[in-house]
């Protein structure tokens, strides 16, 4: 028996990794969500194989969840863990290369045994001699299988129930170590277990039993201590993953203009959550419909919106392909309409838990004929929210269809998000038709901004019909005349680009004075800004340009990136932004710098990247 001290930390990254059943998931939620009360800023990257369930210890069944906690702002769910904890040896295998230096390995000494060993393709029955771990890590061996026997005898449990919550054990070890205190957790597994006392109460016991068990022993190592962080301004914080923040931005706008929000989809990894979120809002007049396809879920929304209701509908990268003819639809009707792309690894099925930037040049052109509409890209979990929001605005005051690119990581992901007010949100004016119009039609259209006027069915003196067919720019009725397509083709091209007067410009984050321009967009935010800011600390002169507007573009994107010597683009994909700004900036050498491994960025690439390319 040794004793502990506690050490201060300004931030940490655990990581916790085991079967797709051990509840690596909900474990890690747990613990991020309680350091979140506590005031630590987070950032988290859940991470999972497809299968529903691969053979048990095998490494193709691993899961993982990490969670970077911080006394100061953090922008990502950190490169390597601190900590890392296994429930068996394939979880091991998978992570020992990632822990840094002096870091801690909690391993579930019970299934590290023979049995263990095969399945995870050791050939020798010592792994951590196997995997030449170095004697700088700290090993901690807890018999978690066996202590939460004990932990839960008596209950009346077979043993697969009991051992389902080894994971609890686990985190109340974690708890000991990071001094949490566990109230807040047994708060959580209330909420979760509250319609099922026997699950809570077993959940608990074993909880608090893996809490006392550092505590009474004091293993000889330390624990840890992060201070909260003081500065998040004051307010009410949550942590939120970004497909619960993409809901609720959308309800957020649905009530701030003042309609019923209506979602028709169709679930889809990783974007299933959104439609399961706003299915629990029945209570605040939202309405969803799980549709039998992708196809159909579009077609329900873009009723709903020619109904006069903010209509959306979320998928993945395939979902979107299936969509794009109603996405035609919808602009040749020129009706608002959300959709939300979650991306994921492609093409076809893919790699349908890992995350990528693919679709863009898809969100773009992927329809038939000019299709102009808007793209939007969130940058972060909580940032999800507010892009959301604003989808919903500009498809109501442009009529337009707006897509929204999220993505895996920040849509599984989760960070702190603070609270807005309802009355603090901008306002959202639908461009409604308005009475005493004079010979109106489905064509009338605002003069300058090109936006048409709206009209709810059933409005006296407004009744029209509409559909996918070319319509005549002056009477609203069907045409095929060559010299009126030309024109309705450069009025709604007209009416996407005038949205650039209503987006905010892009902002230069980092050095401003710097030789080497980054850009980015959507959820590669906070590895490039981590990258940035580490460089500029060390002397270096790095800037950061991040995109949210992809289409139109923010309309000093051209003048600012002219200004620099440098430009590299950074996209875990092949190279699409970087081909769409090549197109629309004159002048300037777009260097790439792209990763399509279904994994983000790690700031250590990135910094070694933007070095080499100063030298």
């Amino acid at each position: 028996m040794g004793t502990s001290n506690k050490t201060e930390l300004d931030n940490v990254v655990v990581r916790f990794s085991g079967d797709s059943g051990d509840g690596m998931q909900l474990t890690g939620t747990l613990f991020s969500n309680l350091s979140a009360i506590l005031g630590n800023e987070i950032s988290t990257f859940p991470d999972f194989p497809s299968e529903i369930r691969a053979p048990q210890g095998t490494l193709g069944g691993v899961s993982g969840f990490q969670v970077h906690l911080g006394s100061s702002k953090i922008y990502t769910p950190g490169d390597d863990p601190d900590v890392l904890v296994v429930m068996n040896p394939a979880a091991l295998k998978v992570n020992a290369d990632a822990v840094k230096k002096g870091g801690v390995i909690i391993f579930d000494q019970d299934t590290f045994n023979k049995s263990g060993y095969d399945k995870a393709g050791f050939t020798t029955e010592n792994p951590f001699e196997e995997l030449g771990i170095p004697e700088s890590l700290q090993l901690i061996p807890a018999a978690l299988s066996t202590l939460t026997q004990s932990s839960l005898e008596g209950f009346g449990f077979d043993n697969k129930t009991v051992l389902r919550s080894k994971n609890m054990f686990a985190l109340g070890l974690i708890c000991w170590l990071f001094n949490r205190p566990i109230d807040q957790a047994i708060h959580f597994l209330t909420n979760k277990f509250g319609k099922k006392p026997d699950l809570l109460h077993a959940n608990v016991k074993v909880l608090t039993d893996g809490f006392n068990y550092g505590n009474n022993l004091q293993l000889a190592i330390n624990t840890y201590f992060i201070e909260k962080s003081h500065e998040t301004p004051k307010g009410k914080y949550t942590s939120i993953s970004g497909n619960k923040a993409t809901a609720w931005g959308l309800l957020a706008a649905a009530k701030k203009a003042g309609l019923e929000l209506f979602l028709g989809s169709y679930p889809i990894t990783p974007a299933t959550d959104i439609m399961q979120e706003l299915v629990l809002r029945k209570d605040l007049g939202v309405k969803v419909m799980q549709a039998e396809d992708e196809i159909a879920g579009i077609s329900a929304a873009i009723g709903a919106s020619f109904a006069g209701m903010l209509a959306a509908t979320s998928t993945s990268g395939p979902g979107l392909a299936l969509k794009s003819e109603a996405i035609g639809l919808a602009v040749m009707a020129e009706l608002p309409l959300v959709v939300v792309d979650v991306m994921r690894g492609g093409p076809s099925t893919g790699l349908p838990t890992k995350t990528e930037q693919t679709d863009l040049l898809q969100a773009l052109y992927g329809r038939n004929g000019e299709s102009p509409v808007v793209v939007m890209a969130a940058n972060t979990p909580d940032d999800c929210f507010q892009q959301a929001f604003m989808a919903g605005k500009i498809a109501l005051e442009h009529m337009t269809p707006v897509i929204l690119l999220s993505d895996a990581f920040i849509g599984n992901g989760t960070s702190l998000w603070k609270l807005p007010k309802l009355a603090d949100l901008p306002e959202i004016k639908p461009n409604y038709a308005k009475a005493g119009m004079e010979n109106f039609n489905v064509a009338s259209r605002d003069a300058k901004s090109k936006v048409r006027y709206w009209s709810i069915p059933g409005t006296e003196g407004f009744g029209h019909r509409n559909g996918g067919l070319e319509k005549d720019y002056l009477t609203g009725a069907i045409s095929t005349d060559p010299l009126n397509h030309q024109v309705m083709v450069d009025t709604r091209e007209e009416k996407i680009s005038n949205i650039s007067e209503f987006i905010p410009e892009v902002k230069i984050e980092g050095n401003k004075d710097a030789e080497l321009l980054v850009i980015g967009w959507g959820g590669t935010h906070g590895h490039l800004m981590s990258a940035v800011n580490s460089l500029n600390k060390n002397g270096t002169k790095i800037a950061l340009a991040h995109f949210n507007y992809i289409n139109p573009l923010p309309k000093n994107t051209v003048k600012l990136i002219q200004h620099y010597k440098k430009v590299v683009v950074c996209e875990l994909n092949s190279g699409q932004f970087a081909n769409l700004l090549r197109s629309k900036v004159a002048g300037v050498e777009f260097l790439q710098y792209n990763k399509v491994q279904g994994q983000p960025f790690t700031v250590a690439e990135l910094e070694e990247c933007f070095t080499n390319l100063l030298k």
